[in-house]
């Protein structure tokens, strides 16, 4: 069975493709050379940092940081700033409605967004955003 560190990403993972079904989905991928049309979503396994430690029972709670990266191309109808906005509504809607992920976490919270063009020459017009998404979860074993 997975750890709970590696239940919590699956459970982001899976929810950032409920929320962006037409995305190319990835888990820590470097920076894509090109997007896709429906646009991409790469979720890194992020840094659970330093855990708070609760005694008796003995509890590690950890407050993991996994950065989402997301890109979108300009297209014919809507320019690049219009689609990453549209997406990035799309998680924060999705992490409004599984704010423990299915009972794996405390709390999941999203921060704010920083955005960035990705426009090179010859190339759509392109915009990329990271965006934090916080989950909260204690384990009883930091490893497992």
């Amino acid at each position: 069975m997975p750890s709970k560190r590696e239940q919590v990403i699956q459970a982001v993972v899976a929810l950032m493709q409920a929320a962006l079904p037409q995305a190319s989905h990835y888990r820590n991928e470097v920076k894509q050379r090109t997007i896709p049309a429906g646009g991409y979503v790469n979720v890194d396994d992020g840094d659970p940092g330093d855990p708070e430690v609760s005694l008796s029972p003995t509890i590690w709670i950890y407050e993991h940081e996994i950065p989402v990266e997301v890109a979108a191309n300009k297209t014919t109808r809507d320019n690049a700033e219009t689609r990453l906005d549209t997406m990035l509504q799309a998680i924060g809607a999705a992490v409004a409605a599984d704010r423990t992920l299915g009972g794996l976490c405390d709390y999941l919270m999203v921060q704010g967004a920083t955005t960035e063009a990705l426009t090179a020459e010859g190339a759509p017009v392109s915009r990329s955003a990271l965006v934090g998404i916080l989950a909260v979860y204690g384990t009883t074993d930091p490893l497992n």
